[in-house]
């Protein structure tokens, strides 16, 4: 089992956030400021846990603080983080004044991915970022990456996210990224596709 951590803080939040991610977050609810100014003071991290429409998902990631971007007069911020290590909510406690719980931090199984996973998943990732950039990744850039960094750099939909979050094999999580990719590039086909028949005749047309 991993390592299990006490009256952890916790966000509940409508995003998911995964490993090595960076988003903005502002902070206005008062929990949440006596939270983050914790947080803040005892450089300490908090738990991201998505509010999904069906509840609070059981698997969230760590977050740590990396910028108080700006403190307003009556104690709102707004701050950087970045995901660190997905965890899974044991206990949720409610003494605190905020929310928070009791939560096991999550290991990968042993088993190492395919060397042929990473390149698959490397290259169409460099395909998708030429295709919208006009520039490729260098090897050296796409050498670093691991699923979650490749991840962390696209805007997929919260539920996959969320199965790639709760993954516990690279293996998987590359080919799983392999495939929203391969989708992800249909759609940007699809766009292209129709902004040309809209410019010519006003209607697009569904082959």
């Amino acid at each position: 089992m991993g390592e299990r951590l006490e009256s952890f803080p916790l966000f509940p939040l409508g995003i998911v956030l995964l490993p090595e991610e960076v988003v903005p977050l502002h902070i206005f609810e008062e929990r949440y400021k006596l939270m983050v100014g914790e947080c803040l003071e005892q450089e300490r991290e908090f738990g991201i846990v998505w509010l999904s429409d069906s509840g609070l998902r059981e698997v969230g990631c760590t977050a740590g603080i990396t910028e108080l971007l700006e403190t307003m007069d009556d104690g709102r911020m707004n701050i950087l983080v970045r995901g660190s290590r997905p965890f899974r909510l044991l206990r949720r406690i409610e003494e605190l004044p905020y929310p928070a719980g009791d939560i096991e931090l999550l290991e990968d199984d042993s088993g190492e991915p395919q060397p042929s996973s990473f390149e698959e998943a490397r290259e169409r990732y460099a395909d998708l970022v030429e295709r919208l950039t006009d520039s490729r990744p260098d090897a050296a850039q796409l050498e670093e990456l691991g699923a979650y960094g490749i991840a962390a750099t696209i805007d997929f939909a919260h539920d996959s996210k969320q199965s790639l979050l709760e993954s516990r094999s690279e293996e998987e999580r590359l080919k799983m990224l392999s495939e929203l990719i391969e989708a992800a590039m249909k759609r940007v086909d699809y766009v292209e596709r129709a902004g040309e028949r809209a410019k010519s005749n006003g209607k697009i047309r569904f082959q």
